[in-house]
C-alpha cells in the first residue's frame, strides 16, 4: 500500500520512474480489460496505449490513491468504447429475447475454462455482443448504463446479452460442453 502510494505521488508529478512502475504493476490488467473489448490484439495494443496515455495525463485528477485502481480500470473501459465508436462496423437492429443471468451450473462450467480459452470464446463474439457481454457479465454495469455507454437502447442491450450467451452455449457445445452439465 505504501508502495503505491509513492508511486501514486511521483506519477502525479510526472516522474517517469513512477510511471514505469505503475504501467510494469498494472500491464496486464489493463491489458485484460483492452483484450476483452477489441476484435482482435493489434486492436487491444492500440487501445492499451491510448489508455495509459490518458491515464499519465489524467493521474493527477485522481484526489486519492485508493481510488486510482478503479479509475485506470474505467478509463481502459472508456477508452476502449470510444474506440468501438470510432471504428464500429454497421450492423443490424436485433429485437428484444428474454434475458436471463447466467445459471449457478453456467458459472460453473465457465469457471472450468482457462481464462485464454474463455477470452477466446468471448473475442469470437460480434462486437456488439462482446461489449454487452463484458460490460454486463464481468463489469457488472447495468442495461441502463450500458445502453448510454454504447449509444442504444436497454432492450437492445438486453437483447444482445441473450444473444451472447447462446452464442457462447453453441461454443461451449462445440467444446464437447453439452447442456452445461460439469465435466471431468
Amino acid at each position: 500500500m505504501k508502495d503505491l502510494y509513492r508511486i501514486f505521488e511521483k506519477c502525479r508529478k510526472n516522474d517517469r520512474r513512477a510511471q514505469k512502475m505503475l504501467f510494469d504493476l498494472y500491464r496486464a490488467r489493463i491489458m485484460g480489460i483492452c483484450r476483452r473489448y477489441t476484435a482482435n490484439r493489434e486492436e487491444a495494443e492500440d487501445v492499451f496505449q491510448e489508455a495509459f496515455v490518458k491515464i499519465f495525463k489524467g493521474i493527477s485528477s485522481v484526489e486519492e490513491y485508493l481510488y486510482l485502481e478503479r479509475w485506470m480500470i474505467r478509463t481502459s473501459i472508456n477508452t476502449s468504447i470510444n474506440y468501438y465508436h470510432r471504428n464500429k462496423r454497421h450492423h443490424d437492429y436485433l429485437g428484444v429475447d428474454t434475458v436471463e443471468n447466467f445459471t449457478e451450473k453456467e458459472s460453473d462450467i465457465v469457471a472450468q475454462l482457462d481464462n485464454s480459452t474463455l477470452l477466446e470464446l468471448i473475442n469470437e463474439l460480434p462486437d456488439r455482443y462482446r461489449m454487452v457481454f463484458n460490460l454486463y457479465v464481468i463489469e457488472g454495469y447495468k442495461h441502463r448504463e450500458i445502453a448510454l455507454m454504447l449509444d442504444i437502447t436497454e432492450n437492445t442491450s438486453k437483447s444482445q446479452l441473450s444473444r451472447a450467451k447462446v452464442m457462447l452455449k453453441e461454443k461451449l457445445q462445440l467444446l464437447g460442453i453439452d447442456k452445461f452439465e460439469k465435466y471431468g
